[in-house]
């Protein structure tokens, strides 16, 4: 993980807003958010595992599944995460977790960025500011 000054940070926006400013460009709410916390991903690759940039937010007014919530956004990071290759070697027979979850875990949830992205991060953060700050 490589976090990234942001002037993003600390700002408070309404969460409506952001989902069509930042999903028009090419955003994506991360699929870990709960009903106080949760990020806007930008997927930047996915050939060995995926890389993103993640801008975490924070619920101040409201509930995030909730008309009208207000949120405040965290310290943005690049992030990666590597994923095994085949079968999850934690499926048992007679588990019944892995009868409903098919997805694999990942082999390192937080693998090293690599460096020719960084660049591209960092634009993607400054067009971000751009569309939202100015």
């Amino acid at each position: 993980m490589i976090e990234l000054h942001s002037n993003l940070e600390g700002r408070v926006f309404k969460l409506h807003d952001l989902e069509e400013t930042l999903g028009s460009l090419g955003y994506t709410i991360g699929g870990g958010w709960e009903y106080d916390q949760g990020s806007f991903d930008y997927k930047i690759d996915d050939k060995v595992g995926y890389q993103f940039l993640r801008l975490p937010f924070q619920a101040v007014d409201g509930q995030l599944d909730a008309p009208g919530a207000t949120v405040r956004f965290r310290t943005p990071f690049l992030l990666s995460h590597k994923y095994q290759i085949g079968l999850d070697d934690q499926v048992h027979v007679g588990n019944v977790k892995s009868s409903f979850d098919q997805f694999q875990e990942p082999q390192d949830p937080d693998a090293s960025f690599p460096k020719e992205y960084i660049p591209l991060g960092q634009e993607l953060l400054r067009e971000a500011e751009q569309r939202l700050l100015y």
